[in-house]
């Protein structure tokens, strides 16, 4: 797999998973009061829309598309969970959001300057572009801590 797939790939599998994180932090909030939700909910169809534009990228390079494993995706949901349970406020869930997609977003950050010389500038617009959406996410979520 080539430098510019790699990258493709790398921003379907983190909205992916960011995608059903999301989507499990939802579930598991349904029943209670938080002002958060609304842009939870946002970020969630922005991630949305990240993955299905990533999947057609790959699909039409006739690339494989390759989704996050079962076990990362049980383990973040018991995560999500636990932490629900612990302290469902506003500012914690944030706080976990905001960690979530900054892993996300370093790594975004460190595949673009590794591949920086080596993808076309169309994956890297593409790639930088989904980088600020998680800078933004980060901080509409920072106004609830």
């Amino acid at each position: 797999m080539n430098e510019n797939y790699e990258l493709l790939e790398h921003i379907y599998q983190d909205s992916e998973m960011a995608c059903f994180t999301l989507e499990q932090l939802l579930t598991d909030l349904k029943e209670k009061d938080n002002k958060i939700k609304g842009i939870i909910e946002d970020i969630l169809k922005e991630y949305q829309s990240w993955k299905k534009d990533a999947e057609e990228k790959l699909e039409a390079n006739h690339q494989e598309i390759k989704e996050k494993g079962t076990m990362s995706k049980m383990m973040a949901g018991m995560g999500i969970k636990k932490e629900v349970k612990n302290d469902n406020s506003d500012a914690s869930i944030a706080d976990m959001l905001i960690q979530g997609i900054s892993m996300g977003s370093l790594d975004t950050e460190k595949k673009l300057k590794a591949f920086d010389k080596d993808i076309d500038k169309e994956q890297y617009s593409f790639a930088k572009k989904f980088l600020k959406f998680q800078e933004k996410s980060i901080e509409k979520l920072k106004k609830y801590l």
